[in-house]
């Protein structure tokens, strides 16, 4: 749905969920001159009552309260087993929304999230926030046009305590996975997993390998048992070697290998910006133009089914690959 032209005024948004991304999320949009942040919503009425009086907007109950005020665009940051429903009630009523990560608990429930929105015509983003990354965006920009081989992804820290309901699968492999296929631009078709529980109730270790229907071979470190941040991107393509630090916003290239086994190194420039700002910038300039958001509802769940495929230990793509293999040859 493209919204008039009419005056150029900002949007009138919302944010679903005050926790800490949701409290992120209405930082920013408060301060962004394309938007007006009219309301939060949170059953914690103290928590939505003290960010809203920092930022000088309305504390809502619930994400009907939002919806009730005719917003043009509300954030869902709401736990994951909310997405769903919420999602569903903001769509519904004609509104866009942005799904924060991953789009919803299930495979199936992003993909009724997807339908509806598109039965609707409404803007449907999905918060994965790490594309957004200067560094993220200084290494896609590097290995453009390159001959892809490999990736590898580091994601490692301590136990947070805010989470309870999932592993580490679907609350940091999940961006990684998303960054390998929007690097590759291709499907992930077969996932290797080893996942482990040390000291939590769901999985803290994983050790992920997946091949791409392009060919290129990836995996992913992630862990809660590590007692520092790590974050790091390493791409091999067939004429260079990239690597960026997603924390200190560094992107190193090797190139110009020589037979003596000497190389070339440069420091690649990586642009200064706030991730979710630019994020929420463009969700917003999606919303107004009616074009496709930088992140789609289809690229969310198909993030989500990979992550999902590496805690049953076998997916559908990897059957199907099999199965191609095997015709194949046959």
């Amino acid at each position: 749905m493209t919204l008039p032209s009419d005056s150029g005024r900002p949007l009138r948004v919302g944010v679903a969920g005050i926790g800490i991304m949701g409290s992120n999320h209405a930082r920013v949009l408060a301060e962004l001159p394309g938007a007006e942040l009219v309301a939060i919503a949170d059953p914690d009425t103290a928590q939505a009552g003290r960010v809203a009086n920092f930022l000088g907007c309305e504390a809502v109950p619930d994400h009907h309260a939002l919806i009730a005020r005719g917003l043009d665009a509300i954030v869902v940051a709401a736990p994951t087993h909310l997405h769903h429903r919420v999602a569903l009630d903001v769509i519904n009523a004609g509104t866009s929304v942005l799904v924060e990560k991953p789009v919803a608990s299930t495979a199936e429930e992003g993909r009724e999230i997807v339908a509806a929105a598109r039965a609707k015509n409404v803007t449907l983003m999905v918060g994965h926030v790490e594309r957004f990354n200067p560094a993220v965006q200084a290494v896609k920009k590097a290995i453009a046009g390159e001959e892809l081989l490999s990736i590898a992804i580091t994601r490692v820290g301590p136990f947070p305590p805010r989470m309870s309901n999932v592993g580490v699968v679907i609350d940091l492999a999940v961006h990684d996975i998303d960054l390998i296929r929007w690097f590759t631009g291709s499907d992930i078709i077969e996932v290797q997993p080893q996942t482990s529980s040390a000291m939590a109730e769901r999985e803290d270790i994983a050790l992920l390998q997946f091949r791409t229907a392009s060919g290129v071979l990836a995996h992913i470190n992630t862990n809660w048992l590590t007692p520092f941040k790590a974050r790091t991107v390493h791409v091999a393509t067939r004429k260079k070697y990239v690597i960026g630090d997603l924390l200190t916003r560094q992107v190193t290239e090797c190139f110009d290998y020589r037979p003596d086994g000497s190389y070339s190194m440069r420091h690649l420039p990586v642009a200064y910006a706030e991730p979710l700002r630019a994020e929420l910038d463009q969700f917003l300039e999606a919303v107004r133009s009616g074009k496709p958001p930088a992140v789609t509802g289809d690229e969310g769940v198909a993030s989500l089914e990979i992550a999902i495929a590496c805690l049953t230990g076998r997916s559908e793509a990897s059957h199907r690959s099999s199965a191609d293999r095997r015709r194949a040859a046959g």
